[in-house]
């Protein structure tokens, strides 16, 4: 199981973002450490990385009330999978979605709903503990501009263009940078990702940043 860390104070009053930090990165590793390996999933390369500052300085559509996700799609990677509520469990780390089932995508309920205002926040495994694909295995193939759709139990469809996708060593995550809040709406998708070992599972995070540019 990786270990987790201290981090900064949360800028978002949903968010606990020090729990919500170390839940991602230990989750993950949980299930995957004793995982069947004969590639590694697609990292980030350079193209993907931020080209401008973290939060964007255009325009953006007006935030939306709160309401349950259900379902996210990525039309470009092939992920179309049903989101579940997760919350923290009594050490204070996000629990994955029940039964630790890969097809799911697990949506921090106790934070910002995707598409209204603030950071989103939904996590899904890149694989299995045999070594299967996970929802999220593709992850860091996603390229700068791509669509993520959010359809949520109000009916409205949010879509996110994602700006950059960046892969972390979990030793030096920043937590400001990926669970701060612009006010904006906003989402972050997060799987494990980096080298892999057998002792300690995956060595870092891949994070997609994405932004809401439309409702439907």
């Amino acid at each position: 199981m990786a270990p987790g860390h201290p981090t900064s104070a949360p800028r978002d009053a949903l968010s606990p973002v020090g729990l919500l930090l170390a839940c991602v990165m230990t989750a993950g590793a949980l299930l995957l450490v004793n995982g069947v390996h004969g590639g590694e999933p697609p990292r980030p390369s350079a193209a993907q990385a931020f080209s401008a500052p973290a939060h964007p300085t255009g325009r953006t559509v007006r935030p939306l009330p709160p309401a349950d996700p259900v379902r996210l799609r990525i039309a470009a990677i092939g992920v179309d999978a049903p989101m579940t509520r997760v919350g923290l469990d009594a050490t204070g780390a996000l629990r994955t979605p029940a039964g630790g089932e890969p097809g799911l995508v697990g949506w921090y309920g106790d934070g910002t709903a995707p598409g209204s205002a603030g950071t989103a926040v939904a996590t899904g495994h890149v694989d299995t503990p045999t070594g299967d694909p996970g929802v999220f295995y593709d992850l860091g193939a996603l390229a700068r501009g791509a669509t993520i759709e959010v359809r949520r139990a109000d009916r409205r469809t949010a879509l996110f263009a994602v700006r950059a996708v960046e892969l972390y060593d979990r030793d030096e995550f920043p937590s400001e940078k990926v669970y701060g809040s612009s006010g904006r709406p906003e989402l972050r998708l997060i799987t494990c990702g980096g080298g892999y070992t057998k002792r300690t599972g995956y060595l870092g995070n891949v994070v997609v940043y994405a932004t809401l540019t439309a409702v439907t």
